[in-house]
């Protein structure tokens, strides 16, 4: 097969359910043997693009942003929790954990994808915070997190304080919304057809079979 199918995957680095879809669909990926048949690309998508610098305490925003009791929060991280361990994700949550801006980190995602390294930067901000209690939006912590996966951090803030680089990421998560996208994760196949949310792996096998089925 010549071509490859294109995903898309719309997510937000702090998003739970994000971790979980993306950790599904890869799953689906290699139990089907197809790595070699795909080819994926993250786009951003900030569920709090107003965040402010000192973030805000993870229970308080999900009250006030979604009205979910302390006991629904609770149910929530350990049905994440259960599922994360199902697919060797850790998720940790923790008394004080904060909801942070992730602005800055989507533009080094850009970065990454042009040294072709989106993925692995991906997972790794997001494994600092869902499992290792860091702040995505400190740039020691994301100096660390770009070296970590041999990227050089020096020339990656160069590229994070250029403003059309900037500009071009607020663009791209304005076409996305101006698709209709307005919740996350959203995996995008072809640019012509989605799936929303942490769907199970049989359904994006059964997807991707259709897909390859369509270009045999």
């Amino acid at each position: 097969m010549a071509d490859k199918i294109k995903i898309d995957v719309v997510s937000d680095i702090v998003c739970p359910w994000c971790a979980v879809g993306y950790k599904r669909l890869e799953q689906a990926i290699k139990e089907m043997g197809i790595e070699d048949k795909i080819e994926l690309e993250w786009q951003p998508f900030e569920l709090n693009p107003h965040m402010p610098v000192e973030g805000q305490d993870v229970e308080e925003h999900i009250t006030e942003k979604y009205g979910s009791t302390r006991e629904q929060q609770k149910e929530s991280q350990e049905r994440l929790t259960e599922f994360g361990a199902e697919l060797g994700f850790t998720f940790d949550y923790f008394k004080g954990m904060r909801m942070v801006n992730t602005f800055d980190a989507h533009v080094l995602l850009e970065y990454a994808h042009q040294q072709g390294k989106q993925t692995e930067l991906k997972m790794r901000l997001m494994n600092a915070f869902f499992g290792e209690r860091k702040d995505v939006s400190k740039k020691e912590v994301l100096e660390t997190e770009l070296e970590t996966i041999g990227l050089n951090a020096t020339e990656a803030f160069k590229f994070i304080e250029d403003n059309t680089v900037r500009n071009k990421v607020k663009d791209t998560e304005k076409y996305w919304h101006s698709l209709g996208v307005n919740s996350v994760p959203t995996v995008v196949f072809n640019r012509k057809s989605a799936v929303t949310g942490a769907q199970p792996v049989t359904v994006f096998k059964e997807v991707l079979t259709q897909l390859l089925n369509e270009d045999a």
